[in-house]
C-alpha cells in the first residue's frame, strides 16, 4: 500500500544542480551551519568533498558525525538548523540546499552498498541496548567503532524505531531506514527481534550479563483521547494507522471525511497520508485536522504545516473533541467543544466554552495527541523516572550505575516533539559516555 501513497517528497538534485550548489559553498570559517546542527556535522567539508568528486568521502564526513544521517536529510527541518543558519539568509538570497546535497551523498553509497565504517580492535566488553531505533542504532554504531560488543534488544521485528515504522513514506521509505540500520549491523551487532525488557528480559539479566546497559526505547502509542465512543470502529490510533500505510497493510475505506486530532508532526503524517490514501482509491476524503490550541502553538514543524495545506488539508483550530459518535458500532460524528486559551501563572490553559457544542460527520477518526510514557516498563526495570522521563545525569548515566539512557525516553516531558537528529546526537554521547566509563575498567 505505502507505493499508492505517491512517490517521495523529495525531489533529487540533477548533476548540474549538485554541481552548482556545492560550487556556491563559502567555507565559512565560523561555519553557522555545523553550530546549528544537533550533531554538529562538518558542513563546509562534506560539501567541498562532493565538489570535488569525492561523494564517498562526503557521505563518510556526514555518517561520522550522525548515524542517522540519510534519515536526517530527509526529515530534519533543515529551514529551522543548517539552512537557516547558512550566511546567503543575511544577503537576502537562498541558503545553499544542504538537505538535498546530504541526500545526495548518502544516496550514492546507499545505491552502490558501500559500507561506510568498520568495527575497532574487540576490548572485551559487552554493552545491551533496549531499543533499536535512531537512538539505539546511533548508540550502537559508535560503541562498536570503539571495539565494544553490542546486543540490541528490539521488540518489534525489524530495527529503526519510528524511522521504519512511524514516518510516512513519502517522506522516509521503509528502504532508506533499513539501509540505515543495516551499515550498523554490519559493524558485526547481535540483534534480537521480538524482546520486550522489562517483560521478556529484566535488567537484573542484562546487568549480570553485560557490562553496560543502554536504555533506548522510546515511547509507546497514542495515549487514550479519554472521552466516550472512542472504542468504535474507525477510531485509529496514528501511529497504528502510519505504520499499516508504511508496511502495505489493509487499512478499511476511509469514507468521505476523515478526522485527525492534534497538531504535532506525527498529526500531519496522518493528514498527509490518509489525503493521499483516499485519492489512490479514487475518491478523495476530506480531511480535517481538529486542534484545541491555535496555529502557533502548534508543535509540527512549519515545513510539515505548510506542506500539509499544500496536500489540501483542512485545519479547524480551538475546538476540542468531546464525544465520538457511532452509528452501527462504527463512528459516524465527533462533538467538538470550542475552546480557549487562558494563563494561569506561567502556562497557558486550555479551557472548553460552555454552550458552544457542535457536531461534525466523521468516517475516519485518528488520534494523534502525542505518544504515551512507558511507565510500567520503567517501573518494572526500577529505573527512576519523572512520569515516564526516565532521569538522567550529564553523563546519560540513569539512576542505576552502569546504565544510562538516550532518545525520547529522556526527552522532557511538555516539550515539541524530539527530533531525529536530536536522539541520533544523544545515542552519540551516551556511547562516549559508556566508552569512557569501560575504558576505566579495562586492565592495563
Amino acid at each position: 500500500m505505502s507505493e499508492q501513497l505517491g512517490a517521495s517528497i523529495h525531489k533529487p538534485l540533477s548533476e548540474i544542480e549538485v554541481t552548482i550548489e556545492a560550487n556556491r559553498c563559502l567555507y565559512c570559517y565560523d561555519a553557522p551551519c555545523m553550530n546549528a546542527c544537533p550533531t554538529h556535522i562538518d558542513v563546509a567539508s562534506f560539501i567541498q568533498k562532493i565538489s570535488t568528486g569525492n561523494v564517498k568521502g562526503s557521505a563518510k564526513t556526514i555518517m561520522e558525525a550522525n548515524a542517522m544521517g540519510a534519515s536526517c536529510a530527509r526529515v530534519c527541518p533543515t529551514e529551522e538548523l543548517c539552512e537557516g543558519a547558512c550566511v546567503y539568509n543575511e544577503a537576502g538570497d537562498s541558503p545553499i540546499r544542504i538537505g538535498d546535497l546530504q541526500r545526495y551523498a548518502l544516496d550514492y553509497v546507499a545505491a552502490r552498498d558501500i559500507q561506510l565504517f568498520e568495527p575497532g580492535p574487540d576490548t572485551g566488553k559487552r554493552v545491551a541496548i533496549i531499543g533499536g531505533g535512531p537512538a539505539g542504532l546511533s548508540t550502537a554504531r559508535d560503541l562498536r567503532r570503539f571495539g565494544h560488543a553490542v546486543t540490541i534488544f528490539e521488540a518489534k521485528d525489524q530495527l529503526g524505531g519510528l524511522n521504519t515504522y512511524g514516518i510516512v513514506p513519502f517522506r522516509l521509505s521503509v528502504e532508506t531506514a533499513l539501509w540505515e540500520a543495516e551499515q550498523v549491523v554490519k559493524l558485526g551487532l547481535d540483534v534480537r527481534t521480538g524482546v520486550r525488557a522489562g517483560f521478556d528480559i529484566t535488567l537484573e539479566q542484562l546487568v549480570k550479563d553485560f557490562d553496560a546497559v543502554v536504555l533506548a526505547c522510546g515511547m509507546g502509542n497514542v495515549p487514550k483521547l479519554g472521552i466516550e465512543g472512542e472504542k468504535l470502529e474507525g477510531v485509529w490510533d496514528a501511529l497504528d494507522f502510519i505504520e499499516r500505510a508504511k508496511l502495505g497493510l489493509p487499512i478499511p475505506d476511509l469514507g468521505e471525511r476523515v478526522a485527525v486530532i492534534g497538531a504535532g508532526n506525527t498529526a500531519v503524517d496522518a493528514l498527509t497520508c490518509a489525503k493521499r490514501l483516499s485519492i489512490a482509491r479514487g475518491k478523495e476524503a476530506r480531511v480535517i485536522c481538529y486542534y484545541r490550541r491555535g496555529a502557533e502553538q502548534m508543535t509540527a514543524y512549519q515545513f510539515e504545516y505548510d506542506f500539509a495545506k499544500e496536500e489540501g488539508i483542512e485545519f479547524r483550530f480551538f475546538c476540542a473533541p468531546t464525544r465520538v459518535i457511532g452509528q452501527n458500532l462504527h463512528v459516524n460524528a465527533v462533538e467538538f467543544v470550542r475552546t480557549n486559551l487562558e494563563t494561569q501563572g506561567d502556562r497557558e490553559v486550555v479551557t472548553p466554552i460552555a454552550g458552544t457544542e457542535f457536531t461534525e460527520p466523521v468516517d475516519t477518526l485518528i488520534s494523534a495527541i502525542g505518544q504515551s510514557r512507558l511507565i510500567e516498563t520503567f517501573e518494572r526495570l526500577g529505573i527512576a523516572h519523572d512520569f515516564g522521563v526516565v532521569k538522567v545525569d550529564d553523563s546519560l548515566q540513569t539512576s542505576r550505575p552502569g546504565v544510562w539512557a538516550a532518545g525520547d525516553c529522556i526527552f522532557e516531558k511538555g516539550m515539541r516533539e524530539a527530533m531525529v537528529v536530536e536522539v541520533a546526537q544523544q545515542g552519540k554521547l551516551a556511547a562516549q559516555s559508556i566508552d569512557a566509563y569501560l575504558s576505566a575498567k579495562v586492565p592495563v
